[in-house]
């Protein structure tokens, strides 16, 4: 996929905030809600997903809530295919598929429509920060139980050092980040 130019990135590196102890002692935060501040660069970051993502031609682009829905939208608006939502558990107000994984602290799990993908699709799946994976790879497993197939992982952030990258590229190597801490 193409990377990010460096204005953006160092642009994007700017404005994006460091919370530490949030969400519980010892993490430090990269709130990215700064980026919404700003039309402009939320243009440059729509136009530069838009360009990784529609070289691969997808069917539907996949995004986890909630913080993958601020990007997403407009890129799947602008590729013209679906954006599909996938929430925490009890969310979704039709049937839903849902698939469990694990959290440092527990386990969760995300849903979604039983008819949201057809059979054959492929998608992207986005959200905005990849950490350890495992929210991604769970959507990869709930995309592929809908009989559809991820062609792609997009982030607008990723934390190299909790090696989520690992995790999600024996099973899909096609993985893009903006921006890498």
């Amino acid at each position: 996929m193409i990377k990010a130019d460096q204005s953006l990135e160092s642009k994007m590196k700017a404005i994006v905030r460091d919370v530490p102890d949030f969400p519980k002692p010892g993490i430090l935060f990269k709130d990215l809600s700064p980026l919404l501040k700003s039309p402009e660069l939320s243009k440059a970051i729509i136009k530069q997903l838009v360009a990784n993502i529609a070289p691969l031609k997808p069917d539907a682009l996949v995004c986890l809530e909630s913080r993958g829905f601020w990007f997403g939208m407009p890129v799947a608006l602008e590729l013209g295919i679906p954006m599909i939502p996938m929430r925490k558990q009890g969310k979704l107000p039709y049937t839903c598929i849902s698939q469990e994984y694990k959290l440092e602290y527990g386990t969760a799990k995300i849903e979604m429509h039983t008819d949201a993908l057809e059979s054959g699709w492929k998608v992207v799946v986005h959200d905005d920060l990849l950490a350890t994976g495992g929210t991604a790879d769970a959507a990869q497993k709930l995309v592929q139980k809908a009989g559809a197939e991820v062609c792609a992982f997009s982030f607008l952030v990723e934390l190299e050092f909790l090696n989520g990258r690992d995790v999600l590229k024996a099973s899909c190597p096609n993985i893009s980040s903006l921006i890498q801490y």
